[in-house]
């Protein structure tokens, strides 16, 4: 009986590590099992990175997610974290937004877009400076 705890104990260790290394694939399951990742853009596009702007798609429902994901330093740290996702085009509105003060990630959001691009947006504060990272026409499936 012992040896099935120690087994369980070590099997449990095991998961929370791969959580940790991999925050940003941890993440995507809070999107739902039916989508997987098609886009993972740094916070800013240049200069030190602070997050990651991920965007997963989900065939089965034709829609798109996305989140904004604190990376190394604003990772678990909790802050002002921000995520957007819209249809592309110009005066287009967001469909859907989450701000606020997060330890790891902003969203999830989603947006409808089956055949239609896609516009997204993260943002992550590192202490008063905020970092963005925005795209339009993405995602075009």
């Amino acid at each position: 009986m012992r040896f099935r705890s120690k087994l369980a104990g070590l099997a449990g260790m095991a998961l929370a590590v791969t959580a940790l290394a991999a925050p940003a694939e941890a993440a995507a399951t809070v999107c739902g099992s039916s989508y997987t990742k098609v886009g993972s853009y740094a916070i800013p596009q240049t200069g030190t990175r602070v997050g990651t702007l991920e965007v997963y798609y989900s065939s089965s429902t034709g829609k798109n997610c996305a989140l904004a994901v604190g990376y190394g330093s604003t990772y678990g740290v909790k802050n002002t974290k921000a995520v957007y996702i819209g249809l592309a085009g110009p005066g287009v509105p967001w469909a859907d937004d989450n701000s606020g003060s997060f330890e790891y990630y902003a969203g999830p959001v989603y947006v409808s877009a089956p055949g239609k691009c896609i516009a997204v947006q993260g943002v992550i504060f590192k202490g008063s400076t905020h970092y963005t990272r925005h795209l339009d026409s993405v995602h075009c499936d």
